[in-house]
């Protein structure tokens, strides 16, 4: 009997077969509950969780990321690029929508997306990578500042959490010459 090894790691995709959608709307709700749900604070019903994922393969300026564990999508991020009526920010891609299922942490997983992010947004001209996240989500805050990504601004309203507000951080990277 053949063993099967099941994939780690993290792809692009383009589109999403059925147990992919089913895998990332899990990972999803999971992540919500833990508190890293890039804006929702519940989980939504599991039909407004599929057209969001359907949707976000169907915007141009958006690539979605995913990180697997053996074999099952454990997490996700968006490198969304300016729309191209925005000449004056396109030197600049942001990070978005980065999050990983708490049974997928630990792993490199979220260093393998970013470092992945950071390398298609070089090879696509970007001289500059932004992201934001709120000051609740340690783990990711110390994955950024590990990449070389630096803080310049605070948000004390950045999100309204529990009935009360969450700062946010904003952070960028330099990239490079940008050749846009």
């Amino acid at each position: 009997m053949a063993t099967v090894v099941k994939q780690t790691g993290v792809e692009w995709v383009t589109e999403l077969a059925d147990q992919d959608l089913e895998d990332l709307c899990e990972a999803t709700e999971e992540a919500i509950l833990d508190g890293n749900g890039f804006g929702w604070l519940t989980p939504p019903p599991r039909r407004i969780l599929e057209s969001y994922w359907r949707g976000v393969m169907l915007v141009p300026e958006r690539d979605l990321i995913v990180a697997r564990l053996e074999g099952s999508i454990a997490g996700s991020a968006q490198l969304l690029r300016p729309p191209p009526n925005n000449e004056a920010q396109s030197f600049a891609a942001h990070v978005t929508t980065f999050f990983l299922a708490p049974w997928a942490r630990a792993h490199g997983l979220g260093q393998a997306m970013l470092e992945s992010m950071e390398q298609r947004a070089r090879n696509a001209g970007f001289g500059v990578l932004d992201l934001d996240v709120r000051a609740t989500q340690k783990a990711a805050i110390r994955l950024y500042e590990r990449a070389g990504f630096k803080k310049w601004a605070t948000k004390d309203k950045y999100a309204f959490v529990g009935g009360e507000f969450v700062t946010g951080y904003f952070f960028e990277k330099d990239l490079g010459a940008s050749s846009k």
